[in-house]
């Protein structure tokens, strides 16, 4: 059934949060389970999202979620699931020197909505949460693939050329001598992707073509401008 998916800095009340919720949604009508990060990573995390995704029971996601491409990620996951689903973010937390970038949700992407944030002691706006999970309707799986064709076959052509270009770059620098740690330039964003290890392009090509298949289940245009760094993010958090 529905997934609620919380994101925050280190610190900001995630699991006290999550602790919260999976008593509040809890009942003898189903069951609510919590998805926290593990090893594996953020491959890891999705495959058991999705694993226990569901009509009956509740999925709360209690992880950093950082950054705006893993929340996508889930939200396809739910999308294609059918179930409803929402984002609460937990404001806050004291920061780290060596913590992840943490990119604040933004409720102009479908994708961040529909959005809580608490802080400190503030009270989970339970009613509105129950609202979101239980009394609306969840839109239907690969509706947006209805849109027009054109649309449609546009967007899949830039996230084909865009994905290709990202990957030809990583394998350039690599060529090139660059090392695990050293910042690669991409081509479409300005972030840079520094990567942990060594990867190999059988290694590269199957992330590429994950992302793919998630970005696909939602071919729009307001999604153009964010394919590189999206991409971007994709690989920087499954290559670790």
């Amino acid at each position: 059934m529905p997934l609620v998916v919380l994101c925050g800095r280190p610190g900001s009340g995630k699991s006290r949060r999550a602790a919260e919720l999976r008593e509040a949604l809890g009942g003898p009508e189903r069951q609510t389970h919590v998805v926290t990060e593990a090893e594996g990573g953020r491959s890891a995390l999705r495959a058991e999202v999705e694993r226990l995704l569901n009509r009956r029971d509740v999925v709360i996601v209690d992880a950093g979620n950082e950054v705006r491409s893993i929340r996508y990620e889930l939200y396809c996951a739910a999308r294609q699931a059918g179930t409803a689903r929402c984002l609460l973010h937990c404001a806050g937390g004291p920061g780290r020197p060596d913590e992840p970038p943490f990119e604040a949700p933004d409720p102009a992407n479908r994708w961040d909505r529909p959005l809580f944030t608490v802080s400190g002691e503030e009270p989970l706006p339970l009613a509105a949460i129950r609202a979101a999970l239980f009394e609306s309707r969840p839109p239907p799986p690969h509706r947006a693939t209805r849109t027009q064709p054109l649309q449609s076959g546009d967007f899949l052509h830039r996230l084909d050329r865009v994905t290709q270009e990202v990957l030809a770059a990583v394998l350039a620098a690599q060529s090139s001598g660059a090392q695990p740690g050293q910042p690669v330039r991409l081509p479409g964003v300005a972030e840079e992707l520094v990567l942990a290890r060594p990867v190999s392009m059988a290694e590269l090509s199957r992330l590429r073509r994950q992302f793919i298949s998630y970005t696909k289940m939602q071919p729009s245009d307001e999604n153009l401008p964010q394919l590189a760094g999206m991409f971007l993010q994709y690989l920087s958090r499954s290559i670790q």
